[in-house]
């Protein structure tokens, strides 16, 4: 079995953000605020070293974590 480097939340969060969701929506979706939602984001962006969201979502994708 193949480990992820991010927990089910943040790798459900970065499929909707890729998917164009808003931090509100996503928020939403989980009934969770948006500083949560800013916070799992932060932690996968100081995870992957990346200096953005967008950074982010490119090394998610090179690694298979997220797919388009």
């Amino acid at each position: 079995m193949s480990s992820s480097i991010l927990t089910n939340r943040e790798k459900k969060i970065f499929e909707l953000l890729i998917q164009d969701y808003t931090t509100k929506e996503i928020a939403d979706t989980f009934n969770i605020s948006e500083k949560t939602v800013r916070n799992h984001i932060s932690n996968v962006i100081q995870k992957l070293g990346s200096s953005s969201r967008s950074g982010a979502v490119v090394e998610l994708i090179k690694l298979n974590e997220i797919s388009i």
